[in-house]
């Protein structure tokens, strides 16, 4: 059995499924959902912009959309055969038409890898094939992704509602969770869609997710300039896994910075955000745009972002940073990036 699933292309793992499916998932919000919050917010915020900005933002949101860019990009990142891939933007579509991103997740996933199982099977395959992966993902969007996306919602509200109850806590454990979930091979952002984070939760999640970015981004600069300054701070601090899997105690400096920045941003600025927002960061600069799609385009909120998504993180890891370079806890070369 172990062997017909190898050869199927199907390896049931955390790696695969918790942490692979995940990540292709979320590039797949991105290209789709995000970005069309993005023009959206553009063609109804920004004076002058073509109302077809708003167009498309509205289109691109729709659940019919992301939920089978969510499913291509599920199928393509678990290697599943064409004919799996094209059928997944049903699955996934249908999924998020009943269950929303987690609905689209559940759908694709269960789909695809049930889809790989029949794929070159039969001497119709291109009937066969199509037609069991989206009978598969009906199934699953139908009778199992909405309860697993209500499930997921609510445990989203419970967090919500516990960081407006004790924000100084919640806000420093989100924080930090998330941060750590945005540099680690896991979908920050996957994760903050699927359980709808909103409000302060999603304040404290961005912020987190920040100190990651730009506390990588500045802390590394010795060993990787310019560059690595732009590919981690508007790009991503997942670069730096390698380095961290080597020697796990890089990541204090960020880590410590969303653990004190978080409770500033729930109990003092009040900060809050979007679900898109909310585990994206400075990546692309979503973090920003949808702080100030949730908050407003206010002079405040431009001060405050510039201060508590750049400036702040930015000194408080590089101070940490340093300081663990004195007395000996990172040698030259720990934070080096092949970014060539």
């Amino acid at each position: 059995m172990k062997s017909f699933l190898k050869k199927k292309g199907i390896e049931p793992s955390f790696q695969n499924y918790a942490i692979k499916a995940l990540s292709y998932m979320a590039s797949g919000l991105f290209a789709s959902l995000i970005i069309g919050v993005i023009f959206k917010t553009l063609g109804d915020e920004v004076p002058n912009i073509p109302a077809f900005f708003s167009t498309i933002g509205d289109f691109t949101i729709q659940p019919i959309v992301y939920g089978g860019a969510v499913g291509v990009a599920i199928a393509h990142g678990l290697r599943a055969p064409s004919l799996v891939l094209y059928s997944a933007l049903f699955a996934g579509a249908y999924g998020a038409m009943e269950g929303g991103p987690a609905g689209s997740f559940i759908a694709a996933l269960v789909a695809i890898e049930l889809g790989k199982l029949v794929s070159g099977e039969t001497k119709i395959d291109i009937v066969v094939t199509p037609f069991f992966t989206i009978l598969v993902g009906y199934l699953m969007g139908s009778f199992v992704g909405p309860y697993i996306s209500s499930a997921l919602i609510g445990f989203g509200e419970i967090i919500v509602w516990a960081t407006d109850l004790q924000p100084f806590l919640m806000g420093a454990i989100i924080a930090a969770l998330m941060g750590l979930a945005l540099t680690a091979p896991i979908s920050s952002v996957a994760i903050a869609i699927m359980l709808d984070l909103e409000g302060l939760a999603a304040g404290a999640a961005t912020i987190g997710c920040v100190s990651q970015m730009v506390g990588f981004a500045v802390g590394s600069f010795r060993e990787n300039g310019f560059g690595g300054l732009v590919s981690q701070g508007l790009g991503t601090s997942m670069l730096q896994i390698g380095n961290i899997v080597r020697k796990p105690i890089l990541l204090l400096p960020p880590t410590v910075t969303g653990l004190i920045l978080g409770p500033v941003a729930t109990v003092w600025l009040q900060l809050e955000n979007n679900a898109y927002g909310a585990g994206m960061g400075t990546s692309g600069l979503v973090g920003p745009i949808m702080t100030l799609d949730t908050m407003g385009y206010q002079t405040e909120t431009f001060v405050m972002m510039l201060v508590f998504y750049l400036f702040i993180p930015a000194i408080l890891s590089l101070v940490m940073f340093e300081w663990m370079r004195k007395k000996g806890y990172i040698s030259p070369g720990d934070l080096k990036l092949d970014i060539s």
